[in-house]
């Protein structure tokens, strides 16, 4: 299940280490683009308290807002499952597309052809420089495991997705599971 590979569409699951850190603490990240250049994710377990509507008046749709991570925070990104209804999109990996014609995307979740299961929004994306990733990688502070979802992951639920992840883990990360986020206040 664990891999030392890095590449898009596998995802990085926070070691337990990670404690203090507001972005990075428990999250999992799908991984986007990985190359020489660098890596881009998006978490995808860090719902805001924002919807679509809120922060893009003409939608009318309350899907969720996520926080993709601590990188251009004012921007919006998203991922989506139907490339045939989305247009301009990149595909990462396993049915899971990035981003697209965004007036077509309004349009589509306004008439109800996109749902919540098919798209996820983001306010900013996690970045990484060249090799950054692979040096945390080496600090183990990420653990790299395949996107067994697939697509399906747009729709999954996010509330205890850390820990569900954690739990698959096994061995040593068991007894993480059910710790406080900050171990000190235990």
């Amino acid at each position: 299940m664990t891999s030392e590979k890095l590449q898009k569409g596998h995802l990085l699951i926070a070691e337990p280490s990670i404690i203090g850190d507001l972005s990075f603490n428990r999250s999992v990240i799908l991984l986007a683009e990985h190359s020489d250049e660098g890596s881009v994710g998006f978490i995808i377990n860090k719902p805001l308290k924002y919807t679509i509507k809120d922060l893009v008046p003409e939608i009318e749709a309350n899907f969720k807002i996520y926080n993709g991570g601590p990188v251009e925070q004012d921007n919006l990104y998203f991922i989506h499952n139907v490339p045939e209804l989305i247009t301009n999109s990149v595909e990462i990996s396993n049915g899971i597309y990035w981003g697209g014609d965004f007036e077509l995307t309004r349009d589509l979740i306004n008439d109800g052809s996109v749902k919540k299961d098919n798209i996820r929004f983001f306010l900013g994306y996690t970045g990484w420089d060249a090799q950054q990733l692979e040096s945390e990688m080496q600090a183990n502070s990420w653990i790299v495991v395949e996107n067994l979802y697939k697509n399906k992951i747009i729709g999954k639920p996010t509330t205890d997705f850390w820990k569900e992840k954690i739990l698959e883990l096994g061995g040593e990360y068991i007894i993480w599971s059910n710790a406080p986020e900050n171990p000190l206040l235990n």
